[in-house]
């Protein structure tokens, strides 16, 4: 096992940036995201369902990078109305938006044989039309500019791999891609870039409770390094992502992963 890589402190690679992230609350990619564009000089609007930790993370982030810097709304992103608000609140405090990350997301664990038709629909209803809708907003919003705009979508490398269990979220995520590539040639007549992540395991605490630990400890032996990604890992590549250097790249997933098979 290698041991973890110092973290990385920020360069100001968005500085003066406005980003709206989704499911941001917590300690899971969301929220290391948040505090990475913080970190690197954006402004943020953060999202997500659960109120309580929004609030808690909001309350935190302001307290250490100053209020101006955050604001928070509840967003479920399978709710066009709420999706729309929180656009329009990046847009009333801060005058617009340079930057949208699609972070929201659900899992579980279902063989078909026994999967549902609502385990089903609520994982792709979360994470692939979530993300739909967001996009569409975000794309809405930076059609009416002329300073462009970028995209940054979560998606997955179950997106291109197999594992028992795991067929609605692995179609989701494919999903994900797919979308990504459509949507960055549509965006591309107007100067936006739409890209995306595919992390393979990033440890937080909503994975341990919904994952057993036999199955923990054999995607954690997949790795090549031996070890699980920290959520900061994968924020570092959203950023390089919603940054000026990857301003030639559209339509791309990177894979954010270790994986040997």
């Amino acid at each position: 096992m290698t041991t973890q890589p110092p973290y990385i402190a920020g360069h100001s690679l968005l500085a003066g940036r406005t980003a709206v992230i989704t499911a941001a609350a917590g300690a899971g990619i969301g929220g290391a995201t948040a505090r990475k564009f913080l970190e690197e000089g954006a402004r943020i609007v953060i999202g997500d369902a659960h109120e309580r930790r929004l609030g808690e993370t909001a309350a935190a982030l302001a307290e250490e990078f100053g209020a101006d810097s955050v604001a928070a709304l509840p967003c479920d992103v399978t709710d066009q109305e709420q999706v729309d608000a929180l656009f329009a609140c990046a847009a009333e405090r801060h005058g617009g938006l340079d930057i949208v990350v699609n972070n929201a997301g659900l899992g579980g664990t279902a063989d078909l044989v026994e999967m549902t038709d609502d385990q089903w629909s609520k994982v792709l209803d979360v994470t692939l039309n979530g993300t739909f809708r967001c996009t569409r907003a975000a794309l809405r919003h930076f059609k009416d500019r002329d300073t462009g705009g970028i995209v940054v979508n979560n998606a997955s490398v179950i997106g291109w791999r197999a594992q028992r269990g795991q067929a609605h979220y692995a179609a989701a995520k494919a999903g994900v891609m797919a979308l990504t590539r459509c949507a960055a040639l549509e965006a591309a007549d107007f100067g936006v870039r739409v890209n995306a992540v595919a992390p393979s395991l990033a440890m937080h605490p909503h994975l341990v409770k919904v994952t057993t630990p036999d199955l923990l400890a054999e995607l954690t032996e997949r790795e090549a390094f031996g070890r699980y990604a920290e959520p900061w890992e994968i924020a570092n590549v959203i950023v390089f992502l919603a940054s000026g250097y990857s301003s030639y790249m559209t339509g791309e997933t990177v894979s954010v992963s270790s994986q040997r098979a």
